[in-house]
């Protein structure tokens, strides 16, 4: 039998400074083994911390190239991100480095944060080039990119803190760090949140009995870029097609046989409340989610938006999360994790 490890807001926020994280942590503790706490992690830093959180986590960050502060509010988050940059480190050189704080100076003015990658084993060139290519997208994409780092920064340092707390007494199952840094390398997945979204829910197969979802299959938020801001008061519906013979046709598809399946309003950080019921299995068919950005911005482009797409048998399992970015005369949406 796993003991569960107590550890309080400390331990937490050198894993992310964010106090909300931690203190969500902790409220969700204790914890038997390393998954049960990385689970934890994903759901409270993507579903309940909000944006004044990620950016106090980004702040607890140095630019890469450079040292922790000597007071940093968590000295082993500072010791830690130094072991983070040790291959940069040893793989620059003074014109690469200078470089490298060039670019971090651009990113920062551009985004207003700094610039925030997993960087465990990765080259100061790798490092460059990632930037580079970073610096070009629109800052609510580059936000949730950043969020996403976070987490996989999360991880590495939660095997730490499980590794470094685990006792003869206790029998806590941690992986080993190596596999962690290989599974954050490789989990490039888009992303969405905050304001966003979680980690990718995509099985490889068929999950087992005990599968469970922490949210809702379909899930949706909208972010106002022309204010800068999430959009709150919007009244959001989701609706699936009932014609299982057929799919809707264009020009064909307000007149058909939709059935409501939930409807909400998003709150100060942009989110919808739950459009529909928990289900381990999404039914495949042709779902509609609708915005009503009308009401919103009268003086708007867009009297209302929606959005219909399919889910196949294939991706039943999946999650599926509907952002809407939103300014006065142009929209866009993309599939988010």
């Amino acid at each position: 039998m796993e003991s569960p490890m107590m550890l309080g807001e400390k331990e937490w926020l050198a894993c992310c400074g964010s106090l909300k994280f931690a203190q969500e942590m902790v409220s969700a503790g204790p914890f038997s083994n390393y998954q049960e706490a990385l689970d934890a992690a994903k759901d409270i830093w993507f579903n309940k911390v909000d944006v004044n959180g990620w950016l106090e986590a980004f702040a607890a960050h140095p630019q890469i190239g450079e040292s922790p502060s000597q007071t940093h509010k968590s000295p082993t988050s500072a010791e830690w991100s130094k072991g983070e940059q040790s291959t940069a480190l040893a793989t620059a050189t003074d014109s690469t480095l200078e470089e490298l704080y060039e670019w971090n100076a651009r990113y920062r003015k551009k985004f207003g944060f700094v610039f925030l990658i997993f960087a465990s084993g990765r080259s100061t060139p790798e490092i460059l080039a990632e930037i580079k290519r970073r610096y070009h997208k629109r800052p609510i994409v580059e936000f949730e990119l950043a969020a996403k780092e976070q987490m996989k920064i999360t991880e590495l340092r939660l095997s730490k803190l499980f590794s470094a707390n685990a006792t003869s007494g206790s029998t806590i199952k941690t992986p080993q760090t190596t596999d962690v840094v290989t599974k954050a390398g490789e989990d490039r997945v888009s992303i969405i949140g905050g304001h966003l979204t979680a980690a990718n829910e995509t099985p490889t197969s068929k999950p087992s009995a005990t599968f469970t979802r922490t949210r809702p299959p379909i899930t949706t938020h909208i972010l106002d870029v022309a204010r800068g801001f999430p959009a709150a008061g919007i009244e959001v519906r989701l609706e699936t097609w009932d014609n299982g013979q057929s799919r809707p046709l264009f020009g064909q598809a307000d007149s058909g046989p939709w059935s409501l399946l939930g409807s909400s309003t998003t709150d100060k950080d942009g989110r919808s409340g739950q459009l529909m019921n928990m289900a381990d299995a999404l039914n495949p068919g042709v779902y509609r989610i609708s915005f009503n950005t009308g009401k919103y911005n009268p003086e708007g482009f867009f009297p209302f938006v929606s959005i219909v797409f399919e889910v196949r048998e294939s991706q039943k399992f999946e999650h599926f999360h509907v952002p809407l970015l939103l300014s006065p005369f142009s929209l866009s949406t993309y599939r988010g994790s």
